[in-house]
């Protein structure tokens, strides 16, 4: 019969025929795996010659990479039939293993309900009905999933435990401004000092710049030093006490000078004068405040007090008095969302004595008023961001 006659078969160089011997070669190139081999010839009393091959060699006493060249060598030299019948007697001995080791099957009838082995045989003898069966499952459940009293306490102790350190960090690290802060006094030095004098009379101070504020109990080193502009240059130097702004005007000069001071309410903050001006919200018009340089004291009286964003950088101008000395801080205490303005009036000694104002003139306006010292969780931030 002629191929026109045949037009079903397919002939021997047929593109089909060739990729699928090829994919059979490709198939049983490899040969199994010589510990996996080595597996099913033990497991085998009677061995066909392959299985046979790998039991002498696993019990010659060469070590598994010598077994493994051998194995291979001789699979290599194998035809393709031979390959291919390792490969069935492979696949028929895990075949064997698996429903060797398979679990156990029930049987369930109208009534009762049998294990069976993997050969359809009874396991036990006493079969047991649906109900029992059911009883004994949920008695086995509830005995692995039923908590001990202890394993109660435990897991109440764990929950108490991390409730309590979430709350105490929260406390510290976001809110203890509400709960510290109230209590902290920059100073407590200046109890018995007279704020407001006679111009004719004197009083003795020393050399040493300061702030004194009796009415919320604090005297502080005011820091004169400083002329720089620079954020992070004022930020060092309000490590220091409270700093006189470099644009602004002296004590004892016409015109308005500028003290900016800390009002961290948190105990968490870095710097030893973050407290500086936490209390300065108590002050109110006509509390009075006194600054101290060179050797001589300049006293004012409270006539302003606002809050104003941090980019309204006017309250540095010169105000409507002769000469006057704003208190500048962040509001709310430890958060730098808003300034509190705090402007007081040169009342001793009389003002139209002073000065003209010997302020460093800068072409520089700032953005932005300076702010409160960076957070444990802002440090912790930047030291993770790099």
């Amino acid at each position: 019969m002629t191929e026109k006659e045949e037009p079903n078969k397919l002939h021997p160089n047929d593109p089909a025929i060739s990729m699928i011997r090829h994919k059979i070669a490709m198939l049983h190139s490899k040969e199994p795996n010589a510990s996996d081999e080595m597996d099913v010839a033990k497991d085998h009393a009677t061995r066909s010659n392959h299985q046979q091959f790998m039991y002498d060699l696993s019990t010659s006493g060469k070590s598994l990479a010598e077994i493994q060249t051998a194995w291979h060598n001789y699979y290599i030299g194998l035809p393709d039939d031979q390959k291919h019948k390792v490969w069935q007697e492979f696949y028929e001995a895990n075949d064997h293993n698996k429903n060797k080791h398979a679990s156990p099957k029930v049987h369930i009838s109208k009534d009762h309900a049998v294990v069976l082995d993997t050969d359809n045989h009874p396991i036990s003898s006493n079969p047991k009905t649906i109900t029992q069966l059911k009883q004994d499952t949920l008695k086995l459940v509830s005995k692995k999933r039923r908590p001990t009293a202890k394993q109660h306490f435990k897991s109440l102790l764990f929950g108490l435990s991390a409730g309590m350190i979430t709350v105490f960090i929260l406390l510290f690290g976001f809110f203890n401004d509400r709960f510290i802060a109230p209590f902290i006094s920059p100073s407590r030095n200046v109890s018995s000092t007279p704020i407001l004098i006679d111009a004719n009379s004197t009083l003795a101070v020393g050399p040493e710049p300061k702030l004194i504020i009796p009415k919320i109990n604090i005297e502080l080193p005011v820091n004169f030093k400083e002329t720089s502009t620079n954020e992070k240059a004022v930020q060092a130097a309000l490590k220091t006490g409270v700093v006189h702004y470099p644009t602004t005007s002296y004590p004892g000069q016409i015109g308005n000078g500028a003290i900016f001071g800390h009002s961290s309410g948190n105990i968490l903050n870095s710097g030893q004068f973050k407290f500086a001006f936490s209390l300065l919200r108590k002050l109110e018009i006509g509390d009075t405040f006194m600054i101290q340089k060179d050797s001589k004291p300049y006293f004012y009286k409270i006539y302003k007090k606002y809050v104003v964003p941090p980019t309204d950088v006017s309250v540095l101008n010169t105000q409507d008095k002769p000469a006057t000395f704003t208190l500048i801080t962040c509001d709310p205490p430890g958060l730098s969302t808003s300034r509190l303005i705090i402007v007081g009036e040169q009342v001793s000694p009389n003002p139209i004595k002073n000065t003209e104002s010997t302020a460093a003139k800068s072409t520089l306006k700032p953005d932005i008023l300076p702010s409160n010292s960076e957070s444990l969780w802002q440090r912790l931030w930047s030291w993770i961001s790099g």
